[in-house]
């Protein structure tokens, strides 16, 4: 209710820093590179990525600096990895549902989403967010049947120098409260797991790339 009503009372002021940011921010491309392939040695493992900006790895100038390039290489220290890339910058929860549609059913050991950023800027009410994140789940369990299934919880928002106050403020309000529902919804599934930012206290930034929206 709060949100409800803090979004009516700022909805004049959200609504024109909002036209603006779009104008002014600048905007990054997706990171050239391989968005799949095989690396390693050691027990099988498979990872698919999907979801928006953050996942696509927006912010760096390839994929090996970006998430998937970071994390696969990691993972490739200890395990065969086989893995894909599917992400899009811009994309909302429901296009992330809409594009799995179109992805080969296959089975994955591990599924990692990152969604959220763009259903905030888009004021999407609690209920309709989650009932999303439960459709995304379920989509996801049905088509690929991963052992472990991760969420990353929506980023700060607050810490987005890129947005002026108090559009800032009022996102990063937002994504809290997704995050808040999220982690509820999650306590009913034992194999998806929500990744938190591990924000410390009283911390007021986080590493972003350029445009000051995209977390480094």
């Amino acid at each position: 209710m709060r949100l409800i009503l803090t979004t009516a009372a700022l909805a004049p002021i959200l609504f024109t820093q909002g036209r603006r940011v779009k104008k002014t921010m600048v905007r990054l491309p997706e990171p050239e590179g391989q968005r799949s392939g095989h690396v390693g040695e050691g027990r099988e493992l498979s990872v698919l990525i999907l979801g928006d900006s953050a996942a696509a790895g927006v912010g760096v100038g390839t994929q090996q600096d970006a998430l998937a390039g970071q994390l696969i290489g990691r993972l490739s220290k200890q395990y065969h990895v086989a893995w894909q890339l599917e992400a899009t910058s811009g994309h909302t929860t429901q296009q992330v549902i809409a594009h799995i549609n179109g992805i080969k059913a296959q089975a994955f050991d591990v599924v990692i989403t990152s969604v959220g950023v763009n259903d905030v800027t888009k004021l999407m009410s609690e209920n309709k967010w989650i009932a999303l994140q439960e459709q995304l789940i379920a989509q996801i369990k049905q088509q690929f049947e991963p052992k472990l299934l991760l969420m990353t919880s929506v980023p700060p928002m607050q810490h987005f120098s890129g947005l002026p106050q108090p559009l800032r403020w009022h996102l990063g309000l937002y994504a809290k409260h997704m995050n808040d529902r999220l982690a509820k919804l999650l306590k009913g599934h034992s194999n998806v797991k929500q990744i938190v930012w591990p924000l410390g206290e009283g911390q007021r930034d986080i590493p972003l790339a350029e445009d000051g929206f995209h977390p480094s």
